[in-house]
């Protein structure tokens, strides 16, 4: 026997919003934990990063001392004019563009043909990223130290070197004002090109074999393979590489400050280095201030301009 229409119990109309709420408030709980692994370092992040980049700008526009509490008086874009108008701030900002030119081509270019070379060896792979990828991790004083020593004057092994190749007085390189950002650069060449080199063997795993050997069965050269599969398919990585590798270029400090301290004279004084003299020198802390904020105004254009003439060259 079924009960009439008349005597079926009727839900609430706020039945269905009731049971909404609860579940979205039964979804927050799960959420928590989420929450809970995030919280450290979006902390850190806040108090190290954000703040930082926040209290740099705002100090920017007034005379902040490092000797004088507070923010000091305000100078408006008083040290953003001294800075355009200051020829140490323009030969610093050659001098790491400078630098940049020197490194970029050599670590995307190596580590690509690297890469390739090493992702053709049927086995026996492990060596050779171990190999490249060692001097990656060691920190920047020792990177510095080794190509003090093997830089220096009569007994190094640079020097040897040109000895061999018939230099009667070979010139000490980092001690001449023209070769001194070449030997840095070189350094850094070999200590940062395992990242590179890894982050190219890496994409080149997933692109799969059986596409060489159809290329191959068709007649295409080794050649042929790299450029019509290997950097079209790789195209987002080099694109990644290129940009990580120009703002890494730009922010060097550490190789420069332990191997020449900006000289001989002031020809390998770099913007951070600047920066870094203006701060804890001359204790001018809110000029340092303008000098960071139009360095980051540049990593961010040619950035910028790289990601734009990447996004170009795809549509196009």
């Amino acid at each position: 026997m079924t009960a009439s229409p008349a005597t079926q119990p009727i839900a609430p109309p706020n039945a269905p919003a009731a049971s909404g709420k609860q579940h979205a408030s039964n979804r927050f709980p799960h959420n928590k934990p989420a929450w809970l692994f995030i919280a450290p370092f979006a902390i850190f992040y806040l108090l190290f990063l954000i703040w930082p980049t926040i209290y740099m700008i705002i100090s920017s526009f007034f005379n902040t001392s490092l000797v004088k509490s507070g923010l000091g008086s305000f100078a408006g874009l008083a040290n953003y004019q001294e800075m355009l108008n200051k020829h140490e701030f323009w030969y610093s900002l050659w001098h790491t563009l400078q630098f940049t030119l020197y490194t970029v081509p050599p670590l995307v270019i190596l580590a690509f043909a690297l890469a390739i070379m090493v992702n053709r060896l049927p086995r026996g792979q492990a060596p050779f990223r171990i190999a490249f990828f060692i001097p990656f991790i060691l920190p920047s004083a020792t990177i510095s130290l080794i190509w003090l020593f093997m830089f220096t004057p009569g007994n190094g092994l640079v020097a040897l070197v040109q000895g061999w190749l018939g230099f009667d007085a070979p010139r000490p390189v980092l001690g001449t004002p023209s070769l001194a950002m070449v030997g840095i650069a070189l350094a850094t060449i070999w200590w940062t090109l395992g990242f590179n080199f890894i982050l190219y063997l890496a994409a080149l795993q997933d692109v799969p074999r059986e596409t060489y050997e159809a290329a191959a069965v068709d007649g295409a050269s080794p050649w042929q393979q790299i450029r019509f599969i290997t950097i079209p398919l790789l195209s987002r990585t080099t694109t990644l590489v290129i940009v990580l590798q120009i703002i890494a270029s730009l922010k060097i400090f550490d190789q420069v400050y332990l191997m020449t301290s900006g000289g001989p004279g002031t020809s390998t004084q770099v913007a951070l280095g600047l920066v870094t003299n203006t701060a804890f020198t001359d204790y001018r802390a809110g000029a340092a201030a303008a000098a960071s904020v139009l360095l980051f105004i540049v990593i961010i254009v040619i950035a910028a301009l790289r990601q734009l003439t990447e996004r170009s060259e795809r549509t196009a």
